[in-house]
């Protein structure tokens, strides 16, 4: 009987030693930044890819995650997952995570809520202007000091955040060189950016730029605004602006990032060889 039990131990063991290793994701960074202009503490998740010997020594291009806490991991591993078959090169992911996301990601003060009501819980908007020089005065510097990184830098969000990532290129279009905008609550301030992209647009420099916006089958105008503003883009679009509309009506406000960022990201990297740059 001993014989038999050693045998099966020995098998087992061969078995096991038979099946190849998982592919592990790699282990995530956290990082804390005091900022002066914030005048807080940040916290920061930084994903490093796994890089392959031919690539160690090449510099990353960076994606620039809002609200890191909720789609960190999922960006993460999708890139990872393309960079592993080639599809897009190894990209450092750096998720900023909330502290007051009203605050932060609004670029006027309004209280009026999607539905035209009145809401207390926007008492403290309006702060987009001082995070987005947080983002460019002290973020950007400090990952560009600790990493090696390209120049080709991309700046993704998801509701506010896609609001954010708008009013971002709207306003700093040579900050970054695509833009992803998920389900942008263009509602916010009674249309305050859907109004200014008609203002910015005709004039705006965005040469070799990129942008990526989408929706969902969601609840207020929210769909109807992209429609305008993508009506906008496509009228002001310049040979050299590349930008994609999608439209998920299988998804709502919360399902619709999980396959609108993977779409962005073949997006933004459409027709990319191993021998680019960015």
């Amino acid at each position: 009987m001993k014989y038999f039990i050693v045998v099966f131990i020995l098998l087992t063991s061969q078995a096991s030693a038979q099946i190849p290793k998982l592919y592990n994701h790699i282990a995530n960074d956290v990082h804390s930044i005091y900022s002066r202009v914030l005048h807080q503490d940040r916290q920061i998740y930084i994903n490093v890819p796994k890089l392959d010997s031919a690539d160690v020594n090449k510099s990353l291009p960076v994606l620039y995650l809002l609200d890191g806490e909720n789609h960190f991991h999922i960006l993460s591993a999708y890139i990872e997952y393309l960079r592993h078959w080639k599809i897009i090169p190894p990209i450092l992911v750096v998720g900023i995570v909330s502290v007051d996301r009203i605050k932060d990601l609004t670029p006027i003060n309004s209280l009026i809520n999607f539905d035209g009501e009145v809401s207390s819980n926007y008492k403290t908007s309006g702060g987009n202007e001082q995070f987005l020089n947080f983002i460019q005065q002290e973020l950007i510097p400090y990952i560009e000091a600790n990493y090696k990184t390209s120049p080709f830098k991309i700046f993704a969000g998801h509701s506010f955040g896609g609001l954010t990532a708008i009013n971002c290129m709207l306003t700093r279009p040579d900050m970054f060189s695509a833009y992803i905008a998920i389900s942008p609550s263009l509602w916010f301030g009674n249309k305050y950016i859907l109004r200014l992209a008609g203002q910015k647009l005709p004039n705006l420099a965005m040469t070799n730029k990129k942008l990526f916006y989408s929706v969902g089958n969601e609840d207020g105008t929210f769909r109807n605004d992209l429609l305008k503003f993508d009506k906008l883009v496509t009228q002001n679009n310049s040979k050299t602006f590349k930008h994609q509309y999608k439209y998920y009506p299988n998804e709502d406000h919360m399902t619709e990032p999980i396959p609108a960022y993977y779409d962005a990201l073949r997006f933004v990297y459409k027709n990319w060889t191993n021998d680019d740059t960015k």
